[in-house]
């Protein structure tokens, strides 16, 4: 499969690094799959992911969000966030014509506030994995009313022991959405495990929604 490393400008004098993959056979939506706030695009858990759905016919960018592109640890302010998750898109929507917002943990929440705050024809849909209901060490949930206004179609995909997204509260919140699906991984906790298979199952659950997109 066609793969190309490349850069992308977010800001004057800024980059981040950038995976570009190609099925030969575009058969589905594009993809901008960005990662969460442990690891970045190279973590085992999106390059999989990438490859599945690049393999299901979906053009699939990742990228780096500039705190790891610069080697820090913490994630940068949303604001940061979203000007390079923006720009990203925008190199994505030259090349594709419709475009699925997804992301693992951090990187789905700030996809969906791209949607919510940065609105676009191209983008068709909201696909996260492993959505970051609940701060780390808190049993407070963040804020999700940026989520009524996005009208896209969304799929949530959770394991059962994600423990940032615990099923009751993540059950209320996507049923309470329109046009939001959610799917569970049976036994997966919020990294969906190590050894690749449920990051499959969760890929699987993932392709098999993004095929009812196919011409809308």
């Amino acid at each position: 499969m066609p793969t190309s490393s490349l850069e992308i400008r977010w800001a004057p004098g800024r980059r981040v690094g950038a995976t570009f993959r190609v099925p030969p056979e575009v058969s589905g939506h594009a993809v901008l799959l960005a990662h969460g706030a442990g690891a970045g695009r190279r973590h085992a858990f999106m390059e999989r992911l990438a490859r599945r759905l690049a393999s299901a016919g979906h053009p699939t960018l990742t990228f780096d969000y500039p705190f790891v592109a610069e080697g820090r640890r913490a994630p940068d302010r949303r604001a940061t966030l979203l000007a390079c998750h923006r720009a990203a898109a925008g190199w994505l929507g030259g090349r594709a014509g419709r475009i699925v917002l997804a992301g693992k943990s951090m990187g789905g929440r700030m996809a969906s506030h791209l949607a919510a705050e940065h609105p676009d024809p191209a983008y068709s849909a909201l696909l996260c994995f492993g959505y970051p209901l609940l701060p780390p060490g808190t049993a407070e949930p963040r804020p999700t009313g940026h989520l009524w206004g996005i009208g896209l179609p969304a799929l949530f995909v959770s394991g059962s022991r994600d423990r940032l997204a615990p099923l009751p509260l993540l059950e209320q919140l996507v049923g309470s959405l329109p046009g939001a699906a959610l799917a569970v991984v049976e036994g997966a906790d919020h990294g969906f495990g190590r050894n690749g298979g449920m990051a499959d199952a969760a890929a699987d659950r993932a392709i098999r929604w993004l095929a009812g997109l196919t011409g809308s």
